[in-house]
C-alpha cells in the first residue's frame, strides 16, 4: 500500500487513483539556466515515484512543463544576444540530455508555456473579473488569496 503525506491533512493517506489512469502533473525546469542539483532531486524523485507506480500496475500519464518564457529567460536572452526561443531551446535540449544521462524516464508530454500564452491570458481576465486577482504597481498580476477565509486549508 503507498503512502502519501497530505500537506491539507498532514497525515500520510493511502493512495487511491480516482480513475484507471494516474495522471501527475509536474513543474519543469525554468529553461533558460543550465538545471542543477536541487532541480534535479525533485525530478529524480518524480521519476521513482512514476516507476514505482508502474511496478505496482498502475497506468501513469505524466506531463512536465518547461517554463520558457519568465522575466529571467528574457534578461538573459537579451544579456547574450540571444532570441528567447534560442535560449530556451539550447537549454531544453541541454535538460533532455541531462534527464537521458541520468536515466529519468520521459514525461508523456513537455508542454512549453509558450504554446499556451492565449489560454494563460484568458484564465488570467476570468480571475481578474471575478474579483481574484489585481494588478499590482510593478504591472504584474497577483492573486488574491484573501478572497477566500480558508486559503490554504481547502481546494478551491
Amino acid at each position: 500500500m503507498l503512502k502519501i503525506y497530505n500537506t491539507m491533512s498532514r497525515q500520510k493517506e493511502e493512495f487511491t487513483p480516482l480513475g484507471t489512469i494516474v495522471g501527475i502533473y509536474t513543474c519543469g525546469p525554468s529553461v533558460y539556466q543550465y538545471a542543477h542539483i536541487g532541480n534535479f532531486r525533485t525530478f529524480i524523485f518524480e521519476d521513482v515515484l512514476v516507476r514505482y507506480l508502474m511496478f505496482k500496475g498502475f497506468r501513469v500519464k505524466r506531463v512536465m512543463n518547461l517554463t520558457d518564457i519568465e522575466d529571467k529567460s528574457i534578461a538573459t536572452a537579451r544579456k547574450n544576444g540571444k532570441t528567447l526561443q534560442e535560449l530556451t531551446e539550447y537549454y531544453s535540449r541541454i535538460f533532455f540530455e541531462d534527464m537521458k544521462t541520468l536515466n529519468l524516464l520521459p514525461a508523456d508530454i513537455f508542454p512549453r508555456a509558450t504554446e499556451h500564452i492565449p489560454e494563460i491570458i484568458e484564465i488570467i481576465k476570468k480571475i481578474m473579473a471575478n474579483g481574484y486577482a489585481y494588478r499590482g504597481k510593478d504591472g504584474s498580476i497577483y492573486y488574491d488569496v484573501s478572497k477566500f477565509d480558508d486559503w490554504g486549508s481547502s481546494l478551491i
